[in-house]
């Protein structure tokens, strides 16, 4: 019998990394794939799962959350590119926590994780990766037939290009096929700023700012109009309205 599978991820080409390699392995059968814990919960009232690939930051509901509410959860592997939630999530009994990104040998050895776990033979969980090495926070986005990785903290500002975006980061320039507001959902609130329909800016880097711009390395971009008010209340405060 196949190990039924849920992969539940808001980022497209996580799930499909991680169905990629499932793809690979013959007793395995995806069930579904999920953007949100919400989609999630729902497929695990209406399916047998055996097995869950989270993702720990997910909208609305975080992954750590949608196993809380869980009474009897599948058996859960963690994918993600955090390392702080790992000990939370080994309290919860996660068989592995896979940092991204990940090959497919480490992925291999979550798979065994699982096997024994079915077979009553699970060890103690592997110890939570060090909290002395933060991962760098990074997102990946295609750029023609290939899959880029671009750390988050490289990145100077994103402006929009109709049905394109042009990412400028610190020594390099990428065009990914994408809207400005599916941009600005996958990037962390507390650390980039929409200051125009076509500008997107890492607060980080922004070293000066009036009225109507904002100066970051070697560049002036304009602020919209409709954004002013958002954008002067988010550097005035040191932050964005909402966020600590």
């Amino acid at each position: 019998m196949k190990t039924r599978c849920l992969v539940v991820d808001d980022e497209p080409l996580a799930r499909e990394l991680i169905c990629s390699y499932l793809r690979k392995l013959e007793n395995f059968e995806i069930v579904g794939q999920c953007c949100d814990a919400i989609q999630a919960l729902q497929m695990l009232r209406e399916n047998q799962i055996d097995l869950i690939f989270l993702d720990i930051r997910l909208p609305r509901i975080s992954g750590i959350e949608l196993l809380k509410i869980l009474k009897k959860p599948p058996k859960v592997i963690i994918t993600t590119a955090f390392r702080e939630h790992a000990i939370d999530c080994f309290e919860l009994d996660v068989l592995d926590y896979l940092l991204k990104p990940f090959t497919f040998e480490r992925f291999l050895k979550a798979i065994n994780r699982y096997f024994e776990a079915v077979q009553g033979e699970l060890p103690a969980p592997a110890a939570p990766p060090p909290a002395a090495q933060p991962e760098e926070a990074f997102l990946y986005v295609k750029e023609n037939k290939k899959v880029v990785k671009i750390l988050l903290n490289e990145i100077l500002y994103i402006e929009g290009l109709s049905e394109y975006v042009k990412i400028f980061a610190e020594n390099k320039k990428i065009i990914t096929k994408t809207s400005m507001t599916q941009m600005e959902e996958r990037l962390p609130e507390d650390c980039f700023l929409r200051i125009h329909k076509s500008y997107i800016v890492a607060l980080k880097k922004i070293e000066a700012f009036t009225a109507t711009s904002v100066a970051i390395p070697g560049k002036e971009l304009p602020i919209g109009r409709s954004y002013r008010n958002i954008v002067q209340n988010a550097l005035h405060y040191g932050g964005k309205p909402g966020v600590n």
